[in-house]
């Protein structure tokens, strides 16, 4: 009987992978899913929360991730982008970064270069002694971007339409770290460098493969009315509308 169970098994097996239905689990100790949306066989994988991409820690490419939002006037700024015409603003290195969308939903289209990971989230939240010149030390400033954060209580993104899971499980606060705030800046200060932490919910894909895909994420936040700061791109007030991608990948196949 045990014999012909497995037998059994097996055929079930074989004919969900030749019927090209079945799909791993995202958030399996892998972190891979199947990706049949397109048509192309190929998987979505994520780099695990304690992993070091490219040399780098979690942490470490989350600060990054602000670093390279704030460097950008806020005119080309991809984050007030309603087309995606501003993707590749400020883009270099082996991480491109996706980001969100103000008070309203957008659809952006975007073209990357083969061999790119993706780095984005649903909802953060950031302190910095520019914004928040009360604020004096580091453990100041990460319990205020500790608070912000705490006021997520939904998170939601997809990749091709395969929904994410356990994105709670994803959530990293940064070491302390420098940003330079340019001419016509997000947070309509004086230029200057300040020091910073952040906290947030992300998702951070390795490279996709060429050709078309879509990526999806929106998040929610209790209600409340948020008298912290006057500085709208800091936390996740405001952001949580949905945001669509329709990512190109371009160059020679597989990297």
């Amino acid at each position: 009987m045990l014999h012909l169970f497995r037998k059994r098994i097996l055929v079930i097996l074989i004919a969900l992978f030749s019927s090209n239905i079945l799909v791993l689990p995202l958030w399996s100790e892998e972190q891979v899913a199947t990706n049949n949306t397109l048509g192309n066989n190929s998987a979505i994988e994520l780099f695990r929360p304690d992993s070091k991409p490219y040399s780098l820690t979690y942490e470490d490419w989350t600060a990054r991730w602000w670093q390279w939002a704030y460097s950008i006037p806020k005119d080309v700024n991809p984050s007030y982008d309603d087309t995606g015409k501003y993707c590749a603003e400020g883009q270099s290195g082996p991480v491109w970064f996706l980001t969100g969308t103000y008070k309203h939903s957008v659809d952006r289209y975007c073209t990357i270069p083969v061999g790119k990971a993706i780095l984005f989230t649903s909802l953060n939240s950031e302190c910095s002694f520019a914004e928040f010149p009360n604020l004096k030390t580091e453990e100041q400033l990460r319990q205020c971007a500790k608070q912000m954060q705490d006021s997520v209580i939904n998170l939601e993104a997809s990749v091709n339409g395969i929904p994410l899971k356990g994105l709670e499980k994803y959530r990293i606060q940064s070491s302390l770290f420098n940003f330079t705030l340019p001419e016509n800046n997000t947070l309509g200060l004086s230029p200057q460098t300040t020091q910073a932490v952040s906290d947030g919910n992300w998702v951070f894909l390795k490279p996709l493969s060429v050709g078309n895909h879509t990526i999806y994420h929106k998040g929610g936040l209790r209600n409340i009315t948020d008298s912290s700061s006057n500085h709208a791109f800091t936390g996740p007030y405001g952001w949580g509308y949905p945001t669509t991608y329709h990512i190109t990948v371009v160059g020679n196949g597989i990297k």
